[in-house]
């Protein structure tokens, strides 16, 4: 199971492809998670899909942008440090670039008060500190979409 739930990730994590056909529900809400960390992309994507969620992955910051400029997801789970471009550079182009901002929650194991206040500035939604309990994830995930 741990190998097919890998090469399912893989897949999805390009940020040329299309998501396998569009969920046969329209009010299903999509979240992109945007992590370098398969092993907590695959926690987050396993619990969420669980709950009936439709999941896109990026792999880095880039990838994030493109997959949240192509597909307008419903909500992006953005870790904050990532290769190629950081979470808090995703969430300054996302929060220019759209007339209606999409929600965000920035997950970080940074401690410092100074990167939370920042992103707050930028207008994170939320924002969660690495380790979290799924709980939380999903409590911030269904008041963010309710």
């Amino acid at each position: 199971m741990a190998v097919k739930r890998a090469k399912k990730v893989s897949r999805a994590v390009a940020a040329d492809e299309q998501p396998s056909g569009s969920a046969a529900d329209p009010s299903t809400k999509r979240i992109l998670l945007v992590d370098d960390d398969p092993e907590i992309i695959e926690s987050m994507q396993a619990v969420l899909e669980s709950r009936g969620y439709e999941i896109l992955v990026a792999r880095d910051g880039n990838q994030g942008l493109v997959l949240a400029e192509a597909q307008n997801p419903d909500l992006v789970v953005l870790d904050m440090m990532m290769p190629k471009r950081s979470g808090f550079l995703v969430l300054e182009k996302l929060r220019r670039s759209r007339p209606n901002p999409m929600r965000v929650i920035m997950i970080t194991a940074n401690e410092g008060s100074r990167h939370k206040a920042y992103a707050e500035m930028l207008g994170v939604d939320d924002y969660i500190r690495k380790p979290f309990a799924m709980d939380r994830l999903l409590e911030s995930v269904d008041r963010l979409l309710s």
